[in-house]
């Protein structure tokens, strides 16, 4: 590979290392809460082995590495460096890489799903791993497949045979599409769920590896009594337990010792289905802890943990370990019960009727939270979970907006493609305009909408013999989700960039209503587009638009590939926003390399312009999705999310060359002494990451 397509894929110089902010709300709780948020906190890291074995064989042996060498140094490098000749430079790429390592959890960025490498060259990396005989041990297994190669498919996850790399399917590099299509598709026909499992290709056909603290469960226990099954080619396909055997005992093993200081019985019914769940592999006792949570309303320490969010398997069925551990900020969830009381009232103003929405809205929890712990490959802004549409659609689910996140800052943050005219209006409302963002995202974003199902043979959640007549088509609809299919079984590796831009289309729609904006405290609902209210407005669809620019960061000429499932979505509303025309939206730039590349976007258009092609196409992704029509979805999304040539050879290069590096967190660590926790923070410098991981002996 040449030095000039190499450079997208250099580690972050330096990476922008920002701490989590949390010490007065992690002081103002009680000696129990804290018990309590401490041993959960210890089972969500606790899962760190587990990330780095989803994302690729090299990042295990690397996080060792980065580990073992602090160690040996205690934390000063200098007469390391000093022993393998390194200059200081040469010490901070290395420091750099570290860091931008233990952010992501991984050498593949978690948002984008591409490797990156060290600035440092391989000879001068295993002079500083020859220092010591523990690290040159470790260097030896990775040194292969820690820079770039020549391989570029192996640049970037995804599925084998398109010659990507992806752990999901561990040891299995000969593994068809069309092989994971049929062993998923058979676990569906079983009813065996897929998030905490992988697959591995042998030579009688397939092991589902399921992630258990138990290597062989009692019957009783499991999800299904029978383990292994012959398909119509002859090929096996058996059940394999204790995949991470050893990470889940210690998962388990803590979420049992958190039980002890549950402030109530719902959160102790709670943690004993996770325990129940990460021993014996079974999700349906991990479906059943959801239920418990959704029912734990307002607790003053929030917690879930597991494999949650699908987005990086190459499938799109297949979790990702995370956990979470945060504070409620009571001042800023005050805003959001309002949204939350007002909820029933907004859904309607959506461009669909009642018989694509739920009978009734199950009134979420929605809080802002303040993050103890976040542990997994990134973190996100807001979440709203659990993804299960059974649980959703009848009991409901909970958003959370994650507060120290948002507020988060880097000093001297550049922002480019926002017109000099625009900027000080941008940097002034872009926190709350992403707030306000976020909450309309996650509520009624993903909370909204209904699922047309046959429930179960002959049984329909909808009236079969009077359908409802599609907005689209203006015609009685003919497709529904069968027995047995899900969402994310029909859709795919599309379903979760397609959900997230559903979600932001609701939001951006939304937000044009100024009612709503005085729900967050901005105007007093009559609509100004020339107000503080109408800043916030024209913030929000201003970062939305240089979000879609941004995006093409995350989209890879080579594979034609988007590697992030919001950018892909976010890129969408970029071209419905061009769509609407010039009087509204239009990139601007007078050089012929677009160094000069700025968004107009007009104010006074927004709400005559804006709205109605946001809804035009928020209300074709909705129906599709209600309707399980994959077909029209897939032409719609592959469509509009196509990197078109002016796209790839002008603007892709000018994003480049003006992108930032992405946020990576220092979080604290909690330790118990006699009975009594205390808060351990870090320095936010690549040292100060490094340290947080040393000091979490059981990873």
């Amino acid at each position: 590979m040449n030095t000039e397509s190499l450079k997208q894929y250099l580690a972050d110089s330096p990476p922008t290392i920002v701490p989590l902010s949390i010490k007065p709300h992690f002081e103002a709780l009680g000696e129990k809460e804290k018990l309590y948020a401490h041993y959960i906190s210890t089972a969500c890291f606790a899962g760190t082995r587990i990330v780095l074995r989803q994302i690729s064989p090299e990042s295990e042996p690397i996080y060792d590495f980065i580990v073992t060498l602090h160690k040996k140094c205690s934390g000063d490098y200098s007469s390391a460096a000093k022993e393998a000749g390194l200059s200081s430079d040469d010490l901070s790429a290395y420091l750099n890489y570290a860091a931008q390592f233990l952010g992501n959890l991984g050498n593949y960025k978690s948002f984008g799903d591409s490797k990156f490498v060290p600035r440092i060259e391989p000879r001068q990396l295993k002079a500083l791993a020859t220092v010591y005989p523990e690290t040159l041990e470790l260097f030896e297994k990775f040194k292969g497949a820690i820079y770039a190669g020549e391989d570029v498919g192996k640049l970037h996850l995804g599925y084998p045979d398109s010659g990507h790399v992806s752990t999901y399917y561990p040891d299995s590099p000969d593994i068809t599409k069309g092989e994971i299509t049929t062993v998923s598709d058979f676990m569906e026909s079983k009813g065996l769920l897929p998030e905490n499992t992988r697959v591995r290709k042998t030579s009688e056909g397939y092991e589902i590896l399921i992630a258990s603290a138990l290597n062989n469960p009692s019957d009783m226990e499991r999800d299904l009594k029978e383990s292994e099954w012959t398909l119509g080619d002859g090929k096996k396909v058996k059940l394999v337990f204790g995949d991470y055997a050893k990470e889940m005992k210690t998962i388990a093993d803590n979420m049992e010792k958190a039980n002890k200081y549950a402030a109530n019985d719902t959160e102790a019914n709670m943690t004993t289905k996770y325990v129940k769940s990460f021993s014996t592999g079974s999700l349906q006792a991990f479906k059943e802890s959801q239920r418990w949570w959704i029912k734990d309303k307002g607790p003053e320490v929030e917690v879930d943990i597991g494999f949650i969010e699908t987005y990086r398997d190459p499938h799109g069925i297949r979790g990702e370990w995370e956990g979470f551990v945060a504070m409620v900020n009571k001042e800023r969830t005050r805003a959001f019960g309002k949204l939350v009381e007002s909820a029933p009232k907004l859904i309607p103003l959506l461009p669909w009727d009642s018989s694509f929405e739920k009978d009734t809205f199950l009134s979420p929890d929605f809080t802002s939270l303040e993050v103890l712990t976040f542990a997994g490959s990134g973190i996100p802004a807001g979440i709203n979970i659990p993804n299960y549409d059974d649980i959703r659609q009848n009991l409901g689910f909970k958003n959370v907006s994650l507060g120290n996140v948002l507020s988060a800052k880097a000093p001297n943050e550049p922002i480019p493609f926002i017109k000099d005219t625009d900027l000080a209006v941008y940097q002034k409302c872009r926190d709350p305009a992403f707030e306000v963002q976020v909450g309309l995202h996650e509520l009624l974003g993903h909370g909204c909408g209904k699922l047309l199902q046959e429930t179960s043979p002959g049984t329909f959640n909808f009236d079969i013999k009077n359908p409802p007549i599609s907005p689209i088509t203006k015609k009685p609809i003919t497709t529904f989700y069968k027995p047995g299919q899900t969402w994310g079984s029909v859709f795919g590796s599309i379903a979760a960039s397609y959900e997230e831009c559903r979600a932001e289309c609701v939001a951006m729609a939304l937000s044009c209503d100024f009612s709503i904006l005085s729900i967050f405290g901005f105007g007093d609902g009559k609509e100004d587009i020339n107000s503080e209210a109408g800043d916030i407005l024209y913030a929000a669809y201003l970062s939305m638009a240089r979000a879609g620019v941004a995006a093409l960061e995350f989209w890879d000429p080579k594979s034609r590939k988007w590697g992030q499932a919001h950018m892909q979505a976010r890129y969408s509303i970029l071209r419905t926003f061009l769509s609407a025309g010039v009087e509204f939206c239009e990139l601007e730039y007078k050089s012929d390399d677009l160094s000069d590349l700025t968004i107009r976007l007009e104010r006074s258009k927004i709400l005559e312009l804006g709205r109605p092609a946001v809804e035009d196409y928020l209300q074709k992704l909705h129906i599709y999705k209600s309707t399980a029509d994959v077909d029209a979805a897939k032409k719609l999304y592959e469509e509009i999310t196509d990197v078109e040539p002016f796209y790839e050879n002008k603007v892709r290069p000018a994003v480049l060359r003006n992108k930032t590096p992405r946020k990576v967190f220092v979080q604290a660590n909690t330790v118990e002494k006699g009975g009594k926790v205390e808060l351990r923070e870090y320095e936010a410098t690549a040292e100060g990451m490094i340290q947080s991981f040393v000091d979490r002996t059981y990873v």
